[in-house]
């Protein structure tokens, strides 16, 4: 689910590959939005000699849009620089890091950040230092101070952070990808009294996060933090995406020469989107198009391949799904439009413009959750998936579920989803350091040292 790996080109590529979008009312900072986009999936927490890192000619973007029409109306761009401390040794590190500025630490990675909108581009900041790998007890003995030391607060009401991170991420890619073979579904698919949980395929590896949080009112197209839930001005569209220069020219070494603007090479908003829903002959073209572009993919979302093998791989457990064949209206509110005023009480995260666009859409006059429930709007909570996105929100069971036709009753109210679709999940619990209560929200990552084998 969600982005890694999820089409042919940009598999190949980490760097610049957006594994998971997040965006959500800060529930310590309710005046703030945070905002995080991750990359490089799959990272290895024994990563050495080599530790991983951004790329240095990759532009990272996260667009906000606050008008509805698919377009950014503000972007925030970080780009890195890899610096060289100690050029006479192999290592990583020489000696323990316990500062950013540590001489053992032999190189570092720090980044520059430009805030784009109608009023022009300012830099926000640059010079600014990512935390080091966790690479194990004797090399970063207080991970946490380290990772702490690098959050940047800048002018604005901005904050700041951008380093490894426990991969949040937690799903079944060993299951979901067997044909849709769910483990705690087994029994009901061609393995007869086989059901069992999950199993975590992420939980063991790490992930480069990108963090924000600023102040609502600086993201608002009127300047102020909206009170009034059912105003389309209380909702932001939000992704992000990862772009490259159009022209490389490799040279000696490590010496190459870039030129012309940036193309974009990856993007994510919503999970699922470019991973189940496109087919893979496309992928890599939706990967380079924007959300005003989406129109283009509007069928595949109308008519998801997953909704219509579900009735297949588990033969009468999905009737109503079945017999549905209409247009998945409930899949273009959740993932193209928003979900409407008057389809759930008191709640909706549509714009007026009515542009299909796959787009996170958040409101912001909606207050954090008191008690968060991980299955988002499905489980009652207005505050969470597919109102935008928290770190704890179950985003692959929520999305299963959706795909097999519990969401349809939302735009559909003569169809009744089937039970199976409501009770639909992967069979895990998510383990608690995949996330924090501060900013930067997402857990402190593995370390290298203590981390399991691939095998194990």
């Amino acid at each position: 689910m969600s982005s890694h790996r999820e089409a042919p080109e940009i598999s190949k590529d980490p760097v610049a590959d957006n594994t998971d979008t997040y965006a959500f009312v800060s529930p310590d900072k309710p005046d703030t939005v945070t905002i995080i986009t991750n990359y490089l999936p799959a990272e290895a927490p024994a990563g050495g000699p080599t530790f991983y890192e951004f790329g240095n000619d990759v532009a990272y973007t996260i667009h906000i849009d606050n008008n509805g029409d698919g377009v950014a109306d503000i972007e925030y761009q970080f780009t890195f620089e890899s610096r060289i401390e100690n050029k006479t040794t192999f290592l990583y590190n020489t000696g323990p890091i316990k500062s950013l500025t540590d001489p053992n630490w032999s190189k570092r990675q720090f980044y520059k950040i430009l805030r784009t909108d109608k009023k022009g581009t300012v830099l926000l900041g640059e010079g600014l230092a990512c935390p080091p790998s966790n690479i194990g007890p004797r090399s970063t003995p207080n991970y946490e101070a380290l990772a702490n030391e690098a959050v940047h607060s800048l002018s604005g009401e901005v904050t700041v952070f951008a380093g490894q991170r426990n991969d949040p991420f937690f799903v079944d890619i060993g299951s979901i990808f067997d044909l849709g073979d769910l483990r705690p579904f087994q029994n009901l698919h061609i393995f007869p009294e086989a059901a069992t949980k999950g199993t975590d395929s992420l939980s063991t590896l790490n992930v480069h996060a990108i963090a924000i949080q600023v102040p609502i009112k600086s993201l608002t197209a009127h300047g102020a933090k909206p009170t009034e839930v059912m105003s389309p001005k209380s909702v932001l569209g939000i992704w992000g995406s990862a772009s490259r220069r159009r022209i490389r020219i490799a040279g000696e070494g490590d010496e190459h020469l870039e030129s012309g603007p940036f193309v974009q090479v990856s993007r994510l908003a919503n999970p699922l989107v470019n991973e189940v829903l496109i087919p893979m002959a496309r992928k890599d073209e939706w990967n380079g198009t924007t959300p005003s572009e989406e129109e283009q993919f509007k069928q595949f979302f109308e008519h998801p391949e997953l909704a219509e093998l579900l009735p297949v791989l588990y033969p009468g457990v999905f009737p109503n799904l079945a017999a549905f064949k209409g247009a998945r209206a409930d899949l273009v509110a959740i993932l193209g439009t928003g979900i409407p005023a008057g389809v759930i009480p008191g709640f909706q995260n549509a714009s007026n413009s009515g542009v299909f666009a796959d787009m996170m859409r958040l409101n912001v006059a909606i207050p954090p959750a008191k008690e968060p429930n991980r299955f988002g709007i499905l489980g009652g909570d207005l505050a969470g998936y597919p109102n935008g996105r928290r770190v704890t929100d179950d985003a692959g069971a929520i999305s299963l579920r959706a795909v097999a036709g519990a969401t349809l009753p939302l735009v559909e109210p003569k169809f009744t989803a089937d039970g199976a679709a409501n009770l639909l999940e992967q069979g895990l619990d998510p383990l608690p350091i995949r996330a924090q209560d501060t900013f930067p929200y997402v857990g402190i990552p593995h370390s290298g040292f203590d981390s399991p084998s691939e095998t194990s």
